[in-house]
């Protein structure tokens, strides 16, 4: 159970849900809660204080498992940077682990960006993220700034690692009859559900197009795809790739995930009441990685490379990397192989994970889909 502070905190949070309920007439879409209960200023899980990463937090992300994994993606981003020189713009940076690892292999590798900027909403993750790279890098911090908007036009790498996976979701059904778009009111003990009819529109036709049987419920997130199509339009030069779980359409709508893919992380546990412990609790739902690949092509980018996690991290040469880290048996050896296991094993992270990038105007193919590319799977 959460102390009395946080519990506290999430009242202060629910309160402010009501107060919206309320003005929205007693009824709000799933997304709409989302988007409070995540973002808020001041108050949702993301712009609040709560310790989110690592073993103190409520989940595990792939930079808090080893440095490993930001070296590997330097390894790309080196390349791309010695091709079109220009910068590094990171969204939701987290700890800041993931920028250290990443500008310190760089600096190794002698290809350091131009700068390093970081779109982050939470005040409390940009203190946290000056930081962690003041502490551990402080020869790089004269190049990392902390961005609130985006610019109009960007040269270099465009990255995200589990960005859209936190994006509000629309949770929609279909029951045979009618076509429902799930939403919040408010109950004697909190939050609760009711479904609303939705009428002609997008939505509506995105359940038609996607939902593979009458009796089907699941999410989806037309922001993660518009925020795809922002950068991509923004990306004058460079590469933009995510990083993220998810799968592509066909098995995202698979017609035995007929409950969605929506869930929750709190104290490192799994569940999937999104209503519980507004603003201390993650909410996540799956990627669709065919809608992302749509949005980015329409943009004018290029589909660069679909893989697993664990083909693109070995593609970026992450196994010369753990032989780089100490003698084989070395305490240090063995605690980067057993951290690289987790980030490289389907049965942790290495299968659910993938990663997607799309290129403008580069001539090297990126060396993190050289094999393995699942791209006709999208």
């Amino acid at each position: 159970m959460p102390d009395s502070d946080a519990l506290a905190h999430s009242r202060r949070v629910a309160a402010h849900i009501a107060d919206e309920i309320r003005r929205a007439g007693g009824w709000i879409p799933f997304s709409a809660f989302m988007r409070l209960a995540l973002y808020a200023p001041g108050l949702g899980y993301y712009a609040a204080g709560a310790r989110k990463f690592g073993a103190a937090g409520d989940f595990w992300t792939a930079p808090e498992v080893s440095p490993l994994f930001g070296h590997a993606l330097a390894n790309q981003f080196a390349e791309v940077l010695s091709e079109t020189g220009g910068g590094i713009l990171e969204l939701g940076a987290g700890s800041g682990r993931l920028a250290c690892d990443v500008l310190a292999r760089l600096a190794v590798l002698g290809v350091p960006p131009d700068s390093y900027a970081i779109l982050e909403t939470s005040p409390d993750l940009i203190e946290r993220q000056r930081e962690t790279i003041a502490t551990e890098l402080p020869a790089m911090l004269d190049r990392v700034r902390w961005i609130d908007s985006l610019p109009a036009e960007w040269t270099g790498i465009v990255f995200g690692n589990e960005v859209l996976d936190a994006l509000p979701v629309e949770l929609l059904a279909r029951d045979g009859i009618s076509h429902i778009r799930r939403g919040v009111v408010l109950c004697d003990d909190g939050f609760g559900w009711r479904d609303a009819h939705l009428p002609s529109g997008p939505l509506r036709a995105a359940i038609d197009a996607l939902f593979p049987s009458e009796h089907y419920e699941s999410e989806v997130n037309h922001e993660a795809e518009a925020l795809t199509s922002t950068l991509a339009r923004m990306l004058c030069r460079g590469m933009l790739l995510w990083i993220d779980y998810g799968f592509p359409a066909r098995e995202f709508y698979h017609p035995q995930r007929d409950k969605g893919t929506l869930m929750c992380h709190y104290r490192q546990h799994a569940h999937d009441d999104p209503l519980l412990l507004p603003g201390l609790q993650d909410i996540t739902a799956h990627v669709d990685f065919s809608a992302i690949a749509n949005a980015a092509s329409d943009a004018g980018v290029e589909l660069a490379g679909y893989a697993s996690q664990a083909q693109f991290l070995i593609n970026c040469g992450i196994v010369a990397l753990l032989e780089e880290s100490g003698p084989p048996g070395s305490v240090e050896y063995l605690r980067h192989a057993s951290a690289m296991q987790r980030l490289l094993s389907p049965s942790e992270m290495g299968e659910l994970f993938k990663a997607i990038a799309f290129t403008r105007d580069l001539q090297q193919p990126p060396r993190g889909f050289v094999s393995g590319d699942r791209s006709a799977s999208l």
